[in-house]
């Protein structure tokens, strides 16, 4: 039995001035996942050079390719439109043949300085080719990851994704017409699927037989999340008002 002030506590049935608020929240939530989707396809998707993720990716991502560098996987990855197909090729070769340094001053550096620096001079985050140790960095075999790197991704997208999944949880509980195990269910998903995801980057760091968790994890939380925004943005302005209340079962239950 729920108390009488408690009854208007669905989404259904609350004021245009809190639906507009949930409803923003919600678009824009919404809309920075796609982007991060876009973000992910645009990087990790392109670790093996084909637009798209797939398993491949993640093990590039996390794992490496140790069959080359890192600059060789990004040159025919995500940066291959960055520079023309004959310099990226001549920057791989340097690569190969060890990074030597008396090409770079005659040479390689050139390319670096056309084609690179624009970002990799600038940008926090991604290494300074304008200096020899910079490019060396990554023209070493892929390893993939780095433990500082993995760590501070990790903390930053537990934390940062938590509070997005924590916002339409708690709108979608206002939800009406929902059996109570699914509602909790669904509300609980993106929270497994997200520590799925994230423990899944450091076992593939270690063993890329693990890649799969990655895509689980991902299209997991994807979905419970599509389900709580799509539910509650109908609830809130598409289902029909009967002109009755409806019974709570989000908080009281």
């Amino acid at each position: 039995m729920q108390p009488p002030s408690a009854l208007w506590l669905n989404l259904p049935s609350l004021g245009l001035s809190v639906r507009a608020l949930f409803t923003g929240f919600l678009l824009a939530a919404g809309f920075g996942l796609a982007m991060a989707g876009g973000q992910i396809l645009l990087t990790h998707g392109m670790a093996d050079g084909k637009l798209g993720l797939s398993v491949d990716d993640v093990v590039y991502s996390y794992y490496g390719n140790r069959d080359n560098s890192k600059l060789e996987a990004k040159l025919n990855g995500s940066m291959k439109d960055k520079a023309p197909a004959e310099v990226r090729l001549e920057m791989i070769k340097w690569a190969r043949a060890g990074a030597p340094e008396g090409q770079w001053n005659s040479r390689i550096s050139g390319l670096f300085q056309q084609n690179c620096v624009r970002c990799h001079s600038v940008i926090p985050g991604l290494p300074d080719f304008t200096r020899l140790e910079g490019v060396k960095e990554v023209a070493k075999i892929d390893e993939g990851a780095d433990i500082g790197a993995l760590t501070r991704v990790s903390h930053i997208h537990l934390f940062g994704i938590s509070f997005i999944f924590f916002f339409i949880g708690l709108i979608f509980s206002l939800s009406v017409g929902i059996p109570l195990w699914l509602k909790v269910t669904v509300i609980l998903m993106p929270f497994a699927f997200l520590i799925v995801d994230v423990l899944s980057w450091w076992l593939t760091k270690f063993s890329p037989g693990f890649a799969w968790l990655t895509i689980v994890g991902g299209f997991g939380y994807t979905a419970a999340s599509t389900f709580m925004w799509l539910t509650s943005l109908y609830q809130m302005w598409v289902l029909p008002r009967k002109g009755r209340e409806y019974r709570v079962n989000a908080w009281w239950d």
